[in-house]
């Protein structure tokens, strides 16, 4: 009799060791599986200057895409773009189809309760746009009772409803600024650097800043959340640091934002 409860409990154990070396195997390693593709899929908007977007010959150009590829070279595998509106980025990361998302994405404690997140490579401030001629809105409070337009579930979106104001959805920066212009919005919050972007190429443009958030949000990364990306996250992180260390990152910023949004100052 004790020889077969031994034997019972030889064979759980022996059961359950195999059990757990199977979970680590299924738990994967993302790093890996690009390497053997030998491209990682970074999902972007691709209608966010300049961020990412298509020059007037077509191109996807555009900092983030810049800086993809450059992640992309130091993980040793090519870059490839996907593009869709904000809300598929999101839903694409989560079933598998993206790697990663990489489109001016800015840290949010609900967003890292969801995802990974690798180190921050920009620094940017939000912007309260309106129409030049707008007297109401000075501050991020007067936003109360107000309408704003931004994409679906953006940060954006978010802070704007946190300050009272009626949020309509758009998918495109351009057409969120023509909506404030035309008065059928209050107001749009932005990245500063893309309000300025915009300016560059429309200095005719009714528009104003009207106020600036006091802290700057951190740009990253976002990956899913787990094991499997923990690799990746820290191949990605070392990537950011030399391109930091090099002086690529400052300068791509330079050549897209007009200044270094790079470093935390």
């Amino acid at each position: 009799m004790k020889k077969r409860v031994l034997s019972l409990v030889l064979t759980v154990s022996l059961l359950a060791s195999l059990g757990l070396a199977g979970c680590g195997r299924q738990a994967g390693d993302q790093l890996k599986d690009i390497q053997d593709k030998g491209k990682i899929v970074f999902a972007m908007e691709g209608n966010w200057a300049p961020w990412t977007y298509h020059d007037e010959s077509g191109e996807l150009v555009g900092f983030d895409t810049e800086v993809g590829r450059l992640i992309a070279g130091k993980l040793g595998v090519e870059a490839e773009f996907v593009e869709g509106d904000w809300e598929g980025l999101f839903a694409g990361l989560d079933n598998g189809r993206y790697d990663a998302v990489i489109n001016g994405v800015e840290i949010t404690d609900e967003r890292s309760e969801k995802y990974d997140f690798t180190d921050p490579y920009g620094y940017i401030h939000t912007a309260l746009i309106v129409r030049s001629d707008n007297t109401e809105i000075n501050t991020f409070e007067d936003l109360a009772g107000k309408t704003t337009a931004n994409s679906l579930n953006s940060t954006y979106q978010y802070l704007a409803q946190d300050y009272g104001a009626e949020v309509s959805h758009v998918e495109a920066l351009n057409d969120t600024l023509e909506m404030v212009i035309s008065g059928r919005v209050d107001a749009t919050l932005n990245a500063e650097v893309s309000y300025y972007d915009y300016m560059n190429q429309h200095p005719e443009a009714e528009l104003k800043i009207a106020a600036l958030t006091e802290d700057a949000s951190l740009v990253s990364i976002p990956l899913r959340k787990g094991e499997e990306t923990a690799n990746l996250r820290q191949a990605i992180n070392q990537a950011i640091k030399e391109l930091r260390e090099s002086g690529e990152l400052a300068a791509l910023s330079e050549k897209y934002f007009g200044m270094d949004i790079t470093g935390s100052n």
